[in-house]
């Protein structure tokens, strides 16, 4: 085998967050699933506290049905379960998320995620012509900038003396709001209204997170990673309950320059449909495939910056779904 490469003698944080998006969304295509914090690998083995600050940008402004584009007129046209189909017009993502890692030893570490979105969705509602909304159509708009979902993430990686791999385990917390509301467009229904739960800052659910990851090096220029993180629901909360989602992320970076790093993800999500009285059971959960490349670029040996973009290599959601044509991802990390 392959000695280890002393990069990767640090814990690795690659897996540490499982899903490292800055919340999980009820739709397939509203979360970011890239994993920069592979990048973490380069600092220190020693125990002790790290801290992570990212930006990501996703403007959902697509239409899609199944594995392909559909028109804002050709969506209004169809029916889901009998019923007449939302047409969406936008709803873009702006998530500020501050992880913070302790790691206790080698062998044992601790991750928390405190993400920060901002988002504005605009609806046409059920009785539009996919152009013009109708009367009862149920068409708000909303912003809102709220705490999203916290998540708390424990690693165990003492299975061998490299500590290259390890299993992940935790919890998303609900304390992103369930309940904000937008402003109705509806002329007919003036007024505040309920804002969809899949776009709502958090879930309300607490939900239990599992996962595996592997690290190693392929020569002395090159390494590699892979993480399968698994997330549900434990309850459902006020009748909804986010579908089961499932990710796989494998990479690949090159290390043989002195001031940047490269690097090239490919990222697969899952998600089954959203369930319950309150929940959109035809239009969430989908199958994405995201080719994301990127670059790091060291400041100190405790700092680095970080850049990525996430395009998408294949977009299968479930009903009529707004997805993003990229979603871009900025950071900084510093050891201490």
């Amino acid at each position: 085998m392959i000695s280890l490469h002393p990069r990767f003698a640090p814990t690795l944080l690659a897996a540490a967050l499982a899903l490292t998006s800055s919340s999980v969304f009820a739709c397939a295509s509203c979360g970011c699933t890239l994993s920069p914090d592979w990048e973490n690998l380069s600092f220190s083995s020693t125990s002790g506290l790290k801290l992570d600050l990212r930006y990501d940008y996703l403007n959902q402004d697509q239409l899609r049905s199944g594995s392909g584009k559909i028109s804002a007129p050709a969506a209004s046209r169809l029916s889901s379960n009998g019923d007449a189909q939302e047409v969406e017009k936008f709803t873009k993502n702006h998530y500020v998320t501050v992880g913070l890692d302790y790691a206790i030893n080698a062998d044992w570490g601790v991750n928390v995620q405190l993400p920060y979105i901002g988002r504005s969705h605009s609806t046409l509602g059920t009785a539009s012509d996919g152009v013009t909304p109708g009367d009862d159509g149920g068409q708000y708009d909303s912003k809102t900038s709220n705490l999203g979902d916290v998540k708390v993430m424990g690693r165990y990686q003492g299975f061998s003396p490299q500590h290259n791999f390890g299993i992940l385990f935790g919890v998303k917390l609900p304390t992103g709001s369930h309940t904000r509301t937008g402003t109705s467009t509806d002329p007919g229904s003036p007024g505040p209204a309920v804002i969809d739960r899949g776009l709502q800052p958090g879930t309300g659910t607490t939900d239990a997170i599992i996962g595996l990851y592997y690290a190693d090096v392929l020569n002395k220029d090159w390494d590699y990673f892979a993480q399968g993180l698994l997330q549900k629901a434990i309850a459902a909360k006020d009748g909804f309950r986010p579908g089961t989602g499932s990710n796989l992320n494998l990479g690949t970076r090159y290390m043989g320059f002195s001031g940047f790093t490269p690097q090239i993800q490919l990222n697969l999500r899952h998600v089954r449909r959203d369930s319950g009285a309150n929940a959109d059971t035809v239009s969430t959960g989908g199958t994405l495939v995201y080719l994301s490349p990127g670059i790091v670029v060291p400041v100190s040996k405790q700092a680095s910056l970080y850049a990525f973009v996430q395009l998408p290599v294949y977009q299968n959601v479930n009903g009529v779904q707004l997805a993003p044509r990229y979603t871009a991802s900025l950071g900084a990390r510093f050891a201490f």
